[in-house]
């Protein structure tokens, strides 16, 4: 009689240790439980937030297409800057001060005085089709929920993902400068809504490039500058890069005005 009994305790055994391996646990009846089933994120819902890069980059937000939208941080001082590197997508002049200034922000030691956000495009689609215009054909410059709104551009304010992205970022930063980078054909100048006409002065005196207030030159229903400076009160200062222009000459131009600027 032992050697049955072995027997039977040697297979009772063997089909625990076979259950356990599969994953699968034991109930009291010596049938097997199935493990909790994975709810598996689908893949055309990208989180809005991912983890961030080695190089601190991190997605804030998606574009109409998908892209990521992407910011980075540096410093922990007091006064708060936003750097914006474009939200035109057919304007790149911008982009090489944007993947300079970092490393600039940190060797000029402001990071005790100042939190600089870079967001660095506002318009990844337009950039990635060389179009003024997100992937939708709409402005996300004219999207702003402004007095001047114009429901020709877009139909809706913060109808795009992209102007949703940049206004929650502003909001939640509540920045005391705004840098919005730009470019112009034929001309190149720095403008300004709200109270940032001494930046605007200072800068421009600098630099050499004339100052406009925004107002003055061109209509800009629902943009960026008449809702956060004009109706809200932000500083914004806008530099109007040549169309067309080498970006590391522009970049060598306005480098020590822009870190002034940040610093304040």
């Amino acid at each position: 009689m032992r050697r049955p009994a072995r027997a039977a305790a040697a297979l009772l055994l063997a089909i625990t240790t076979s259950v356990v391996a599969c994953g699968c646990t034991l109930t009291t009846s010596g049938t097997a439980a199935a493990p909790p089933p994975v709810t598996a994120t689908p893949a055309t819902s990208p989180p809005t937030t991912v983890a961030t890069n080695a190089d601190g980059w991190e997605a804030v937000g998606t574009s109409v297409q998908g892209r990521p939208i992407r910011a980075r941080t540096l410093g922990q001082g007091p006064r708060k800057v936003l750097f914006i590197g474009g939200i035109h997508g057919d304007e790149t002049e911008g982009a090489y001060s944007t993947a300079e200034l970092p490393a600039a922000f940190t060797a000029a030691g402001l990071a005790d005085a100042v939190t600089l956000t870079i967001l660095e495009d506002a318009n990844p689609d337009g950039r990635a089709a060389g179009t003024r215009d997100n992937a939708n054909g709409v402005d996300i410059n004219r999207t702003f929920p402004a007095k001047n709104f114009d429901t020709s551009n877009g139909g809706e304010p913060l109808s795009q993902p992209e102007s949703r992205v940049v206004f929650d970022l502003i909001n939640r930063i509540g920045p005391d400068l705004v840098v919005v980078a730009h470019s112009w054909t034929g001309r190149q100048f720095v403008n300004f809504d709200g109270p940032a006409r001494p930046i605007a002065e200072r800068f421009a005196a600098s630099t050499g490039l004339p100052v406009e207030e925004s107002s003055s030159f061109a209509s800009t229903p629902g943009s960026l500058g008449s809702y956060f400076g004009r109706d809200r009160g932000f500083s914004i200062l806008t530099i109007e890069l040549l169309k067309g222009s080498d970006p590391q000459a522009d970049w060598e131009k306005i480098r020590e005005s822009l870190l002034q600027a940040i610093a304040g």
